[in-house]
């Protein structure tokens, strides 16, 4: 089984020692570079080449890659909100429950990610939310960039005028002479830990979209910043009090090399049942698995299901002081570079475990399979969502339930009755 070539970049910020080990212990033989492999492990810039029409390259069976052709719908911050909300408005014209607001006109179920608007396309439509709260603050990023580059804070509309305006002609800039931002109502009360704000990095793995089956990675982690959070407007610029970003954080004076500002998910649970109880922890995370899966249902119909990809992202969540969970984010190629010893032993254990689902028991890939994997291959993953065994079962009530009211089928059984665990969120 060849795997492997030169002329297929590294993905930029993964350590190759990890993946080389992963494909070692497999018996994945690594060739040299004038030679064909099966596996891919590719950078989203190489994917894009991969399945452009100039190309005209095709897959074989035997050959998988490590991404959906347009990851990009869910991953560049202006289309996941844009398929988020057109995906609310095709639940509205069908009369879903999910889909009501309440008396202010404000979704219930479907209010996950914070108020956003694509700059500049739609900067008027800014100015007038902003004006109905001026003493809001509002964080502005770059489209389709990641690590906190080129991101900042704005409370004032005078910021974004000097930001949006062209030295020259005092005119707004289009589209093609400046880089698309979104602008989004930033979480100004997010749950503090040590007085410090953080939020989560989750894995999720997609194998194939329609039917939609992705898969919950159990050893996510927080990552926490390095200086104490305040909402005062003159540290807005600080941000190493706002972004939680390890590229960020680890310039700071206060960094700890030791453990990275991180903390496991399983210790955050530990905390917020011994604080905040046991049933409200399990209610947060349900919501949080409804986010994620969501999210994935509002890109599904768009999202070109090629039989040769299936792909792992990074999802980070923050949570706010009443405990509800905002999507910020969702990233393609989550770092897998480890800062500490703890985050090498979690990042290898993500790859051998992704690469066992996307390729079971290391045997040459058949993109024909149909990529259910067996329960002992998932290791620390656990099956999320999987809309086919929900419909043929009968319990895919999403589309009828509410989260956190409507019990549903989890898919794994409980160790007493033998029957299905009930969960909230489906």
């Amino acid at each position: 089984f060849r795997i492997m070539a030169g002329k297929v970049k590294w993905v930029t910020d993964i350590e190759k020692s990890v993946l080389i080990n992963n494909f070692e212990k497999r018996g994945w033989i690594q060739v040299a570079e004038n030679e064909d492999w099966n596996f891919y492990w590719m950078s989203v810039q190489t994917i894009r080449n991969v399945f452009s029409v100039e190309t005209g390259y095709r897959l074989s069976d035997d050959q998988i890659v490590n991404h959906f052709p347009n990851h990009y719908e869910l991953t560049r911050k202006d289309l996941m909100v844009k398929n988020i909300k057109r995906y609310r408005k095709e639940l509205e014209k069908e009369g879903s429950p999910l889909a009501e607001k309440d008396e202010n006109g404000k979704y219930i179920y479907l209010d996950f990610v914070p108020v956003t608007f694509m700059l500049p396309a739609d900067y008027n439509l800014f100015v007038e939310e902003f004006r109905k709260n001026p003493s809001s603050t509002w964080i502005m990023k770059p489209c389709g960039k990641a690590q906190g580059k080129g991101i900042f804070l704005i409370n004032k509309l005078s910021q974004i005028k000097k930001w949006s305006r062209d030295s020259k002609t005092s005119s707004f800039v289009t589209q093609s002479s400046k880089e698309a931002y979104v602008i989004s109502l930033y979480i100004n009360n997010p749950l503090l830990i040590g007085g410090k704000k953080f939020d989560l990095r989750l894995y999720v793995l997609v194998s194939t979209y329609r039917p939609l089956r992705c898969y919950m990675y159990k050893l996510g982690f927080c990552r926490f910043c390095t200086v104490k959070y305040t909402p005062s407007t003159s540290e807005l610029d600080n941000m190493f009090v706002h972004l939680t970003n390890v590229a960020i954080q680890k310039h700071g004076d206060d960094y700890n090399h030791i453990h990275g500002g991180k903390w496991t998910v399983s210790n955050l649970r530990l905390y917020l049942e011994s604080t905040r109880g046991k049933e409200v922890t399990n209610k947060l995370f349900d919501e949080i698995h409804w986010i994620i899966v969501q999210s994935l249902k509002a890109v599904a119909p768009v999202m070109n299901n090629d039989k040769h990809c299936f792909e792992c992202y990074g999802y980070d969540i923050i949570i706010d002081d009443k405990l509800k969970p905002w999507l910020i984010e969702v990233n393609a190629s989550p770092s897998l570079t480890s800062s500490t010893a703890n985050d090498r032993i979690l990042k290898y254990n993500l790859i051998n475990d992704t690469l066992n689902i996307a390729v079971p028991n290391g045997e040459i890939p058949d993109c024909k399979w149909n990529k259910s994997p067996p329960k002992e291959v998932l290791g620390n993953y656990e099956v999320l969502y999987d809309e086919e065994m929900a419909q043929s079962d009968g319990t895919d009530r999403d589309l009828r339930g509410r989260p956190g009211q409507s019990p549903g089928v989890k898919g794994s059984r409980a160790r007493d009755s033998g029957k299905p665990v009930l969960t909230t969120w489906k």
